[in-house]
């Protein structure tokens, strides 16, 4: 099965919040975004479309025309618990340490660890596999695209976040 993974654009929050769970709004840049990633998926027809339930990525999946995509909760960011919507340098939290060193299995304070959000990509993946779909689209965020691209073989777990897909990118994995 193809898969046609699509991050959000740029979300409105000042540089190095931690947003994750967060419905946080998009810039002003939005339709111009959009637009770019609207036309990587033209001529391009999809069985399926999913997408997170978060604003910023039904939004994108309403402008490139699937607004009946199928919502689901596995799709969401990466939950970060107490430290939502803090400026990553003012955090102050002794576990940010621990977790900064071991972010893979470490949870953050009231959150999820990278494997947990992998564990919720993968459910949706494996069920994904089941449907009787050919193509599909995900609307989602960076580290559910990460999550994927791990699934499907493309990149490791361990070097994930240097493959983090720019806002409006759009990644094509098999499954």
């Amino acid at each position: 099965m193809e898969i046609y993974l699509v991050r959000h654009t740029s979300v409105d929050v000042p540089k190095g919040t931690c947003y994750g769970f967060t419905d946080v709004p998009l810039k002003n840049t939005f339709e111009t975004e959009a637009a770019v990633t609207k036309l990587r998926l033209d001529g391009v027809e999809f069985d399926c479309a999913f997408t997170s339930p978060l604003s910023r990525a039904v939004r994108l999946a309403e402008f490139c025309g699937y607004g009946d995509a199928v919502r689901d909760d596995r799709l969401k960011e990466m939950n970060m618990g107490a430290w939502e919507m803090q400026l990553f340098d003012k955090i102050n939290d002794p576990h940010l340490e621990k977790w900064y060193g071991n972010y893979l299995e470490e949870r953050t304070t009231g959150g999820e660890s990278f494997r947990d959000l992998y564990g919720r990509v993968s459910s949706f993946l494996d069920e994904l596999r089941q449907r009787e779909c050919r193509r599909a689209v995900v609307f989602a965020h960076g580290g559910v695209l990460l999550c994927a691209q791990v699934y499907a073989g493309v990149t490791d777990i361990r070097s994930g976040f240097s493959n983090l897909t720019p806002y409006g990118g759009v990644v094509v994995v098999n499954i």
